[in-house]
């Protein structure tokens, strides 16, 4: 039996795909893609991981297109693609998510609790959803390694990181610092400061204005301000700028000393100023203090006033509030004066119990009762409500506080300039990223606090002696040196890194004490960033591997990840290699909802990916992701905008090839004949290859320059080529094949059908390779369903084939350009139609084109015949003005004038009205325009004038840039019977459509008529049997039986036809 290509009708897009899935699974292409390339040039790729105890969400699906499209696309290219897959396992997310599980509540309830039961639990979470990871995973296409994926809990992946930190370490860049630093009393651990950038959110707090006595001046005040007044509890100083003028005003019954800028602030206006200085004369004063702490001892350098440069006068008073304990400006300041370091909040985020007026209480509760004191003792000047930027704990939500505590750092300080160097060459996308979100993060470097009081990480490898006083450590950089160190012998399938056990391997230190593990465990972004290294344990093995995948020449993750993965790649390899760990970053905006807002469970908006995907189909998913906008500006997700991906874009390439394919088996088209050379085919043959080279050529510098959208968007404009030009041009062809085929013997039929035949398949074969990264289920479908039956290629799945290459000498500008302009004029022709109200089967009589410089008479009459035909008019007709067609007239567009000119713009207008007819078309054809306003050249552009068109005569006129067309809208009779005509064979058409006739089915048509209709019939028969193969058409219905009937009316007379098949 020979056989056909599949006939299809309208497919169910999420059932291929299952098969398709099926199809990879049990031919295993993966394998076979990578196995085909395991000798070719490297293209690396780091996989960010995902954290598996959260469900994957429909963000999730944009940024796993992202990266299986360009790896997609590399692997077609001929690059050796390796794609391993990695779990993030650590870290405070999931300690949160669990201490919700067990029901616990901070520190202490987790220590009563146990770190063994603990740490086990969230071992166990870490999995709970890696079967709907690793399902979405593949149900979206998204190729990547998960049987062998990196997890940062197992032993290897901690070696490795140990071995980073003893680098760091022997390079001089770890230390242990006590600092006053952003601090989660929530979760009771220091936060690195790319974590506190993560999390930042808009609230509202108590600014207060405060007066502090001064000492040695009766009702004199200093006027101070602060937006945390539950740090007045440690106030040991005042600070100034020593260079800005002071003033001290009087306000009847007291005195303030503040900034002359900030007089401003004063509630009341009816003050005298007695004293101006500056700031530097005020160093020194003595001030009382508002609050003392009996269990702490002060000194005699507390509550004066001192300098600092940091204070300013955009907001407040000129005079900062200073707590050493709660501010790491203040703390440097307070170390220099020797002033003590006043805490009197624990680390849980509650003040002491002996703490004065407010012991016990949550510290930012505390605002509350402070205000009311210094209200009730007078010292409270003015209190009002301050919305501002504060940072949280990015994963629980509770507000940060600075804190001194002791932790250990990693100097990236140091390395600041090599830091901002190294990023310079990275090409990001958008480039924005470079200079701005990330670049100002790298100039304004803090170093990186490394250690985390808490318990399911990478234990932090430092081991210290206890011996009193001693400052001796030790950094171990592997499980042999710790082996060495203290003689363990656990066997490595029984041994595990994690607290507690970690924290009882010990040895003899040198100066007499005992070596044990400081018991904070690293920050999970360390984690993270470690894995170019970790994912290979490197350097333990796979060396050869690690140093032909590194660095990175892609990775792509969400916006989020600029302060924080990004961040950590950037450092660690700067740190460790002076290099940089990737070349190619895309960050990838917020998925919102379809009215803007940020999808949350709370507002009831997300949506459930595999809902979606089950709905529409994971390539129509993902088209409409890469298509609908860049992949760093935020998508507004919208169901209607997936309905309609899949009916334009993926219902359009199945109409042409089921278009091609039942034709194809009528004629018994496989492909087998020669190929016929491009120069032997017809001009709309060459042009859609052409234009298929063209594409190729775009498409794949996009890809190659990490821009998806354009490539998306360009293979949809060239699906629409095909489509509705060259296939609907090519129809008569495909009828004329089957004509032959039924026993014709027209030679150049037989090749027209060839031709038309072997463009089609080649257009669609090309398509399906281009689609493929982005689609690539619909893409192997389709070239599965083209070269399956034709064997054109030895490869099985379009994914193991290579990316289409351009054809030499088949890439043909002139002619693109010449069918580009006659598709303007076409469809310029149907709009003024449709404004018209003029059927497109209705003839006209004239086209009228205005030339000009880039509208040549000979590249439209080159095109000539195909314009007639697409319009159904008679003639062109050429015109070098537009002048006889059409008046125009100019008046001023103030929206833009306005802004743009200013005071300019009342003359200008007057100008704008007096432009001639000359000066409208320069400024239509060329954009812009400049005008002469009181003696001064003024450029205007279009967006500035209205032109306002009245058309002249019969004519209709439309205009596209620099084309300017006009049609004759007067009908003869003659050309009213020929629409006639026309509009009856569609209606034919569409009762051959409805009855499910074979494109073959000859047919009898009878027709009861009058008027204009039935002189149609009678002077246009052959056109009409013709069009429909009616062997038939009769005037009469009485004494004839139709199988099918219509009634309806053409140019109001009414008509009613019968249709019945030849026997």
């Amino acid at each position: 039996m020979t056989k056909k290509f599949l006939e299809t009708k309208t497919l169910n897009l999420p059932d291929i795909e299952n098969e398709i899935l099926e199809f990879w699974d049990e031919a295993e292409i993966l394998k076979k893609s990578e196995d085909a390339r395991k000798t070719a040039p490297i293209f690396t790729f780091f996989e960010g991981p995902p954290t598996a105890n959260g469900r994957p969400g429909i963000h999730h699906v944009v940024g796993r297109t992202i990266k299986d499209s360009f790896c997609r696309y590399k692997s077609l290219k001929g690059y050796q693609v390796l794609r391993k897959g990695g779990w993030d396992t650590h870290g405070l997310p999931v300690e949160i998510e669990v201490e919700k599980q067990l029901g616990l509540n901070g520190r202490e309830e987790v220590e009563a609790f146990g770190i063994e039961e603990f740490n086990a639990a969230c071992k166990a979470s870490v999995v709970r959803y890696k079967k709907e990871w690793d399902e979405l995973t593949r149900r979206i296409g998204y190729w990547v390694d998960l049987d062998d994926p990196y997890v940062t809990y197992h032993n290897n992946y901690i070696e490795t990181v140990w071995w980073l930190i003893k680098k760091i370490y022997d390079n001089g860049f770890l230390y242990k610092g006590h600092k006053v630093q952003w601090y989660s009393p929530g979760t009771g651990t220091v936060l690195s400061s790319h974590e506190v950038s993560l999390g930042y959110k808009e609230v509202t707090d108590p600014s207060v204005f405060v007066r502090f006595p001064c000492v040695d001046f009766n009702d004199t005040y200093l006027l101070a301000w602060t937006t945390t007044p539950w740090t007045l509890m440690s106030n040991l100083a005042l600070a100034i700028n020593p260079r800005v003028k002071y003033v001290t005003i009087d306000m009847g019954g007291e005195k303030l000393i503040l900034a002359e800028d900030c007089l401003k602030v004063l509630t009341d206006e009816n003050y005298s100023i007695i004293r101006e200085q500056e700031g530097k004369e005020l160093v020194g004063m003595a001030y009382t203090p508002l609050f003392t702490i009996p269990t702490v001892e002060y000194t005699d350098d507390c509550w004066k006033v001192c300098s600092a440069d940091f204070v300013t006068v955009e907001d407040g008073t000129g005079i900062v509030h200073m707590a050493p304990a709660f501010g790491a400006d203040d703390s440097i300041v307070g170390a220099k004066l020797g002033l003590p370091l006043v805490n009197p909040v624990l680390a849980n985020g509650h003040f002491t119990d002996e703490t004065p007026l407010v012991g016990g209480l949550w510290f930012k509760d505390a605002d509350k009762i402070i205000i009311r004191d210094l209200k009730e003792k007078g010292l409270l000047y003015k209190r009002l409500n301050y919305t501002h930027n504060y940072p949280h704990d990015w994963r629980k939500g509770t507000p940060l506080m600075s804190y001194p505590v002791d932790s250990w750092f990693i100097k990236t300080t140091a390395v600041k300039d090599d830091l901002v160097a190294r990023n310079k060459t990275i090409n990001w996308y958008p480039p924005s990223i470079q200079d701005g979100r990330f670049g100002n993060w790298l100039e304004n470097n803090v170093d990186w606090a490394l250690s985390r009081k808490r318990y399911w990480g990478t234990p932090l490898p430092i081991w210290v002696s206890d011996k009193e006083g001693s400052e001796y450590f030790e950094v171990i950089g592997s499980i042999g040196e710790l082996r060495e160190k203290s003689n363990l012998n656990t066997a490595s399938d029984e041994l595990d890194l994690h607290r507690p056990f970690v924290d009882e391997i010990t040895w003899a230190a040198p100066d007499g004490g005992t070596m044990r593990r400081v018991t904070d465990v690293l920050d999970v972004w360390f984690d993270s960033g470690a894995m170019p290294y970790a994912q290979w344990h490197y350097p333990f093995e796979n060396k050869e591997l690690f140093e032909k995948h590194f660095p990175a020449d892609f990775i792509c993750e969400g916006v989020d990840q600029t302060r924080g993965w990004f961040y950590t790649l950037h450092a660690i390899a700067t740190l460790v290699q002076k290099n940089v760990a990737f070349k190619n970053v895309i960050v990838n905006g917020l998925v919102l909802d379809e009215k803007g807002e940020k999808m949350s469970k709370s507002k009831g908006n997300t949506v459930n990916p595999f809902d979606i995907v089950n709905k529409y189909g994971a390539d129509v998913v993902r088209w409409y992701m890469m298509s609908n906008s860049s992949p760093w500006d935020s998508m507004k997700f919208s169901e209607s905008g997936l309905s309609e991906v899949r009916g334009k874009f993926f219902g359009t390439i199945e109409n042409v090839y089921r278009f091609m394919s039942s034709y194809a088996n009528i004629d018994g088209f496989s492909y087998q004949l020669a190929v016929i050379p491009v120069c032997e085919r017809s001009e709309l043959d060459q042009w859609i290859l052409s234009r298929l080279d063209s594409t190729i050529g775009t498409v794949d510098h996009a890809f190659d320059n990490y821009d998806v959208t354009r490539a998306a968007r360009e293979l949809e404009k060239f699906v629409e080529e095909l489509s509705n030009w060259y296939i609907r041009r090519s129809r008569p062809r495909f009828w004329s094949a089957k004509q032959v085929a039924q026993g014709g013997r027209d030679s150049d039929a037989v090749h027209q059908k060839e031709c038309a035949y072997q463009t089609t398949y080649d257009c669609l074969l090309g398509l399906a390779k281009l689609i493929s990264p982005i689609a690539p289920f619909f893409g192997d479908w389709l070239y599965k369903n083209l070269n399956d039956l034709t064997s054109q290629e030895v490869h099985e799945s379009v994914h193991c084939a290579s990316f289409p290459a351009t054809t030499e000498g088949r890439k043909l500008p002139d002619l693109e350009h010449k069918m580009s302009l006659a598709r303007q004029i076409v469809q310029l022709v149907l709009l003024l139609r449709n404004r018209s109200n003029i059927n497109v089967r209705q003839p006209l009589s004239r086209l009228l084109v205005v030339t000009a410089p880039d509208i040549d008479e000979s590249s439209v009459q080159a095109m000539e015949s195909i314009i007639l035909e697409e319009v159904n008019i008679k003639s062109i007709e050429f015109i070098s003005s537009s002048s006889g067609i059409v008046t125009r007239r100019a008046k001023a567009n103030y929206k833009s004038l306005g802004p743009k000119f200013g005071s300019k713009m009342k003359a200008l207008a007057s100008s704008i009205t007096e432009l001639s007819p000359v000066d409208i078309s320069t400024l239509v054809e060329g954009g812009t325009l400049n005008i002469m306003v009181n003696k001064e050249a003024i450029r205007i552009d279009i967006n500035d004038v209205e032109i306002i068109s009245e058309e002249v005569g019969d004519w209709s006129v439309a205009q596209d840039g620099s084309l300017t067309i006009a049609i004759d809208t007067e009908l003869t009779e003659e050309l009213r019977l020929q629409g006639c005509a026309r509009e009856l064979v569609n209606r034919i058409q569409s009762m051959r459509k409805s009855a499910d006739l074979n494109l073959t089915d000859r047919v009898i048509v009878n027709v009861n008529t009058a008027g204009e209709t039935y002189k149609a019939i009678e002077e246009h028969t052959a056109f009409i049997k013709r069009e429909t193969l009616a062997d038939e058409i009769n005037s009469s219905l009485q004494s004839k039986t139709a199988t099918w009937n219509d009634t309806f009316t053409i140019n109001g007379d009414a008509v009613t036809i019968g249709l019945s098949t030849v026997k």
